[in-house]
C-alpha cells in the first residue's frame, strides 16, 4: 500500500505565496509522474502541474509563470511552489502519483487534499 500525505495549504492574501508538499510512502519501487490537481466548489478537478520522472514538467495555462513543480526522488516527495496567488486559485489541492509497486505494475494514488484559500 502507498500513502500520499500533503501539507502546506492555508489562507493567504492575493499576491502571496504558498508551498505545498506531497510525500509518498509505503511499497514503492519507483514513482513515474507526480502531479497536483485542484478542485474548486462546483467545478471539476483539473490538472495544475505535473512532473515526470525525468523532470519534464507540464502546467495549466492559468498557472504558468506563477507556479513551479519540483520533486526530490530520494525522498519520494513533490513540491508545488505557488507565487502571485489569485483568489481564483482557491481550491482543494490534491497530490497524484503514478507508483510502480513492483516491476511492471503501476497504480495511481491520490492524497487526501489540502485547502488553499486566497483572499482578495
Amino acid at each position: 500500500q502507498v500513502q500520499l500525505v500533503e501539507s502546506g495549504g492555508g489562507l493567504v492574501q492575493a499576491g502571496g505565496s504558498l508551498r505545498l508538499s506531497c510525500a509518498a510512502s509505503g511499497s514503492i519501487f519507483n514513482i513515474r509522474t507526480m502531479g497536483w490537481f485542484r478542485q474548486a466548489p462546483g467545478k471539476q478537478r483539473e490538472l495544475v502541474a505535473r512532473i515526470l520522472s525525468g523532470s519534464t514538467t507540464n502546467y495549466a495555462d492559468s498557472v504558468k509563470g506563477r507556479f513551479t513543480i519540483s520533486r526530490d526522488n530520494a525522498k519520494n516527495t513533490a513540491y508545488l511552489q505557488m507565487n502571485s496567488l489569485k483568489p481564483e486559485d482557491t481550491a482543494v489541492y490534491y497530490c497524484n502519483a503514478q507508483v510502480v509497486v513492483v516491476a511492471g505494475v503501476v497504480y495511481d494514488y491520490w492524497g487526501q487534499g489540502t485547502q488553499v484559500t486566497v483572499s482578495s
